[in-house]
């Protein structure tokens, strides 16, 4: 049976079949086929895509719709006859992306879609094209996908997105917010200040510093030493609360990667809220733990809307047992 494919973080799988029938109703049909992903019949493609992009659904990463299913793929030209007999006109190039039920990279499946349809006259990419061919190898069947990149959430397979680790880097921690930029297309202000709330040892700073920020980085912690000689970094060694008892500084972005529970994090950004110009930017993360992460999710996003426009809400590859929420100062 075809139908929409979604990937998740697998230990997220019940979280995001509860959201899908929160969204769309308890009769649509819903099957596991593989540790990080899923089929579901009933939706649309589009409307799952709305519904993840706005953050009523945070636990689906990637999206595409499914156009077969094999023990093993098919001989080339019936390969390439499938994919292209989907699409509404010949394509010049299209995205391929493929991915493992584990670790692995798929990198063989791929190299056999990108034969097939090279030899057909198509250009072969691994990403920025308007249609993604998608290829998950489980354990039981290979399943093929097809997709517009703008309903597929992620440019990269499964949305499991990799970042190089570059030795500049302070933390691991970097990847999140680098991911949630590239995944949302975020453009931060130019010449714009930010505040970076529980910043040690500095990673989300340098990250705001890559993209022309001047960053106010609080915590009472220390930052990499690397960071202390750049004069557009001001480290404040304080907590949160104290910073802004005494700060007068206003701000075009704040994000708050701190160690604490939704509804916390949530109320902290509200406190940041009044630093914050009108429209100005905030990120955070909102940190799963318990046994129920949805519903503290859902809690800490209430709390948020009181002061921000929730722009999007997503379990993203970086964020382990995390939502990324990204919102706009009313």
């Amino acid at each position: 049976m075809s139908g929409v494919l979604f990937s998740v973080a697998a230990d997220s799988y019940d979280w995001a079949v509860r959201e899908i029938r929160g969204e769309f109703g308890r009769e649509v049909r819903i099957e596991r086929i593989g540790g990080d992903i899923g089929r579901v019949t009933g939706p649309t493609v589009h409307e799952l895509a709305q519904a993840c992009d706005v953050g009523r659904i945070m636990f689906v990463r990637h999206l595409t719709v499914e156009i077969g299913s094999f023990e093993e793929l098919p001989p080339d030209y019936e390969l390439a006859e499938l994919v292209l007999g989907e699409l509404p006109e010949y394509p010049k190039a299209l995205a391929v992306q493929a991915w493992t039920d584990g670790e692995g990279t798929g990198g063989s499946y791929y190299h056999r879609i990108e034969q097939a349809l090279t030899d057909r006259g198509v250009t072969v990419t691994r990403s920025d094209q308007e249609y993604v061919v998608s290829c998950f190898v489980g354990r039981r069947a290979v399943v093929l996908g097809l997709n517009r990149l703008a309903d597929s959430l992620s440019d990269w397979p499964g949305g499991r997105m990799r970042l190089a680790r570059a030795d500049e880097r302070v933390s691991r921690s970097e990847f999140k917010l680098e991911e949630a930029i590239a995944t949302f297309g975020l453009e931060l202000p130019a010449g714009g200040k930010a505040v970076d709330l529980g910043a040690s040892p500095g990673g989300w700073t340098r990250i705001l510093r890559q993209h022309g920020q001047e960053v106010w980085s609080v915590d009472p912690g220390g930052l990499d030493s690397r960071l202390l000689t750049d004069r557009r970094i001001h480290h404040v060694q304080t907590t949160a609360g104290e910073f802004f008892r005494r700060n007068r500084v206003g701000f075009d972005v704040v994000v708050n990667d701190m160690r604490m529970d939704q509804v916390m994090s949530a109320r902290m950004m509200l406190d940041a809220a009044a630093h914050l110009r009108r429209g100005g930017l905030a990120v955070v993360t909102l940190k799963g733990g318990g046994r129920n992460p949805l519903d503290g999710a859902r809690r800490g996003l209430d709390v948020l809307r009181q002061g921000y426009d929730v722009l999007h809400a997503r379990q993203l590859h970086h964020n382990r047992n995390e939502i990324t929420v990204v919102a706009r100062k009313h």
